[in-house]
């Protein structure tokens, strides 16, 4: 996902616009996500709830959720021109905004729930990307946050090894002291335990947190980051879902 956010570096602006930096995490992240989502909100049959995605890149995760999502309307935000063009195509609503100084341009307890997926690792700002959500969501409105996890399953093994994690980078410019290819542009990783606190410092009462595989994992390797999910700590992507408090 690219980040809906401001107060960047010129740099990190153009890294972001730019069409070949990926924006796609993997369906089975989204498609965990939109469960526990659909699940909170229950059927849209009575009430249509408003779910917006924050960082919503191309649109191809919101697609993913849509048919577990149906009947609410689902908006698309990012700050990525570029980002909201190509989302376009798989949402009917897209909407440009950052999370600094009050740019998501929603009144206050406009939204049902927020989908923040991939998003927080990116951020220069996350205490005031987390406040922003917090003034957008309801009372008791849904957050589904999701990152990845620096303590994943084989990222202590890395460490142990003096191999840098996956998930972390140490330029915009290519991947150094670690497997892996993509330069993706993250700049905070969390733990489980780190993650829960920072959020429930930010606002929100913490429901549950889930872990989920990461399609980059080496398909030898696939079927034990699956087993790795039942223990979220160490799972590769962490799902957090948190209300409003």
């Amino acid at each position: 996902m690219t980040a809906a956010t401001g107060g960047r570096p010129a740099g990190l602006r153009d890294f972001y616009e730019n069409p070949a930096v990926p924006v796609a995490s993997g369906d089975a992240r989204s498609l965990r996500q939109a469960r526990v989502l659909a699940a909170a909100l229950g059927p849209a049959t009575s009430r249509t709830a408003t779910v917006l995605d924050i960082g919503c890149g191309d649109g191809t995760a919101a697609a993913t959720a849509a048919p577990l999502l149906a009947g609410h309307r689902v908006i698309g935000v990012d700050w990525s021109q570029d980002a909201l063009k190509r989302a376009h195509a798989h949402l009917p609503y897209v909407v440009r905004g950052e999370l600094t100084d009050g740019g998501l341009p929603f009144a206050d307890g406009a939204a049902d729930a927020v989908l923040f997926s991939e998003v927080i690792e990116h951020l220069v700002d996350p205490d005031s990307a987390l406040d922003e959500l917090r003034r957008v969501l309801r009372p008791g409105g849904h957050l589904m946050l999701s990152t990845p996890n620096l303590a994943a399953w084989y990222n202590r093994g890395l460490l142990l090894a003096g191999v840098q994690p996956v998930f972390s980078e140490v330029s915009l410019r290519g991947i150094h002291g670690r497997p892996g290819t993509e330069v993706v542009g993250h700049l905070r990783l969390y733990t489980a335990r780190a993650l829960r606190e920072f959020v429930a410092a930010s606002g929100f009462r913490v429901v549950g947190l889930t872990g989920a595989p990461f399609h980059g994992v080496p398909r030898p390797l696939r079927a034990l980051d699956r087993l790795a999910c039942a223990v979220p700590s160490a799972a590769s992507i962490l799902l957090l879902h948190a209300r409003r408090a």
